[in-house]
């Protein structure tokens, strides 16, 4: 069974009913495992005209279900799990409002990675795109990102479709900034990683971190550096700074890291701790955005997390 993913762009509430109460009712009729995730205006409407239905719709708000790509591909593999041997039929409205340049590119990579994730699940996902309110960027990703575009009533092919594994090397080449020369720095030589547990954390507290913040940032360093020395080319360092509202932790080696058969390593839900990339996706689920860049000039994770007050003199 094959995944059927599709971009609905859409002008109005009127025009966003046309096609998604059909769809929803649709899922009903075939027995599937229906689910509405939409922005708040949006729900409110299908609970109004789906209503006779009751609850065999379960709806969601997107503001809520939005807020980290990793943890929401996650949740939807958990829904598709839990809904077996039914497959899911879901109306998946993304939130593209309230993020910056990188958190969109994320989000934008997330559209792309649904392809692969879900590709044999036999689940169905109408993605609406509000023509009205979002900026050409962003309907321009959509054609990119789903194979099928449902516009005017109809189902067409993508003549504008790129290969998730394509898309996800375009989504990585430039992404890396300038590190500042002021950052602190940690040299990492020991596989007892105690000394680089204590810096982080000592550093992430004087940013503002919370406990919780804190504490996933030491884990995914952690996780970071042991992968470094054991898969890694010396020497290994640590860097951290701020960066506007983000507590950067950048790790590198002079390796030259490639992810093996699999392009999309560590972005792909592992099915155990023993699968290759298991690491690397817990790291994305603890922290608010990681990003990789590997070239001859060696490998480095960064890892950013906001923080929870403004930098105060650090």
């Amino acid at each position: 069974m094959t995944l059927e993913h599709k971009a609905f762009l859409y002008g109005g509430t009127e025009d966003f009913l046309s096609a998604t109460v059909p769809y929803l009712e649709s899922g009903l009729e075939r027995e599937q495992a229906v689910i509405a995730v939409a922005r708040a205006a949006n729900l409110s409407a299908l609970r109004d005209v789906l209503a006779p239905h009751g609850d065999a719709i379960l709806y969601i708000d997107a503001a809520g279900f939005y807020e980290h790509p990793v943890r929401t591909l996650r949740d939807y593999q958990t829904l598709v799990r839990e809904s077996a041997p039914r497959t899911i039929r879901a109306l998946a409205e993304p939130v593209w409002d309230g993020w910056d340049e990188r958190q969109t590119l994320e989000w934008i990579r997330y559209e792309s990675l649904i392809n692969v994730v879900f590709a044999d699940s036999g689940a169905s996902a109408l993605c609406p795109y509000d023509t009205e309110t979002l900026p050409p960027r962003i309907l321009n990703e959509a054609r990119r990102t789903h194979p099928v575009l449902h516009t005017a009533g109809r189902d067409a092919a993508s003549e504008e479709y790129v290969d998730p594994v394509a898309f996800g090397s375009g989504c990585d080449r430039g992404m890396r900034s300038h590190r500042p020369a002021g950052a602190d720095y940690l040299p990492i030589d020991d596989s007892d990683l105690h000394m680089l547990r204590a810096f982080v954390g000592e550093r992430a507290g004087k940013h503002g971190l919370t406990g919780q913040q804190a504490q996933n940032l030491v884990t995914a360093a952690n996780e970071v550096a042991a992968n470094a020395l054991q898969h890694g080319t010396p020497p290994v360092g640590l860097w951290i700074w701020q960066d506007g509202p983000d507590l950067v932790c950048e790790i590198g080696d002079n390796g030259f890291w490639r992810p093996g058969p699999d392009p999309l390593t560590g972005f792909i839900p592992p099915e155990s701790a023993l699968q290759r990339g298991f690491g690397l996706w817990t790291v994305r689920l603890l922290v608010d955005l990681m990003e990789l860049q590997a070239g001859w000039d060696g490998t480095f994770v960064r890892l950013r997390v906001q923080c929870a007050a403004p930098d105060a003199g650090f």
